[in-house]
């Protein structure tokens, strides 16, 4: 059996074996050592270079203005494809995820998962800076699993904070996730899992990656090409051309 084969029968074993299991269980699954210290090291050398570009922009929250949400969430995101020039490793790593998933469609929940959004970048620079509780998709938008990488060396959460913290509908616990480097995290995007990330008092980076169901983004943006049909029939002439 060649290597790559034997790459191919461990991810899906480690997705029927684990993550499904772990996913119905819980609504989130963590997974260590993902791509392995060398290649996790490449991915962070990568994402340093970009940070050091100056390109990282405030994250935003719907419906505000940049800037006016700082005591809601302190990061500094740029979006990327993983084909950019200089993002070679960070494309090996979404494909590593993409691949975890299309074996795990069709075996979490009604699910069918038919894309995802671009990869967000995030920095929290480390000056006490989270991001306050609340739910990926809280209202339908078609973004069903939030997978995030962590790409921080030697974290120790009870100096540096930066715990995620997920707080599982209806469930008597929560869970606390260290951002620890090359860790995996996988949990549902909807209102079952609400989460903050507390205050971070180092440098914390992590990429997340939201996969859509294809039915719900459907119904989505369908939903939206119809408001924005409502908004411009009842806009002035001037307005609507």
């Amino acid at each position: 059996m060649s290597h790559k084969e034997h790459k191919r029968i461990h991810s899906q074993r480690l997705v029927l074996q684990y993550i499904v299991p772990c996913m119905e269980s819980y609504g989130l699954c963590i997974v260590d050592n993902f791509v392995g210290h060398k290649c996790g090291e490449k991915i962070l050398q990568e994402v340093l270079a970009l940070h050091q570009s100056g390109k990282f922009q405030d994250g935003e929250l719907a419906n505000q203005k940049s800037g006016s949400n700082r005591a809601i969430r302190g990061d500094k995101i740029l979006w990327v494809e993983g084909n950019e020039q200089g993002c070679e490793n960070i494309g090996v790593l979404l494909s590593k995820m993409d691949k975890l998933i299309m074996y795990a469609d069709g075996k979490l929940g009604h699910y069918k998962i038919r894309g995802r959004h671009k990869a967000m970048v995030a920095c929290y620079p480390g000056n006490g800076s989270g991001y306050v509780r609340h739910v990926d998709n809280p209202n339908g938008d078609g973004r069903c699993i939030t997978c995030i990488y962590y790409l921080n060396k030697n974290w120790d959460s009870k100096v540096h904070g930066g715990v995620l913290r997920i707080f599982p509908d209806g469930k008597s616990y929560v869970a606390d996730v260290e951002p620890l480097f090359d860790r995996l995290l996988f949990f549902w995007s909807d209102r079952r899992n609400p989460h903050e990330v507390q205050p971070s008092y180092a440098t914390r980076y992590a990429m997340t990656v939201w996969y859509f169901d294809a039915e719900e983004r459907a119904e989505a943006k369908q939903k939206f090409r119809n408001l924005n049909a409502a908004k411009k029939k009842e806009a002035p002439p001037s307005e609507a051309e």
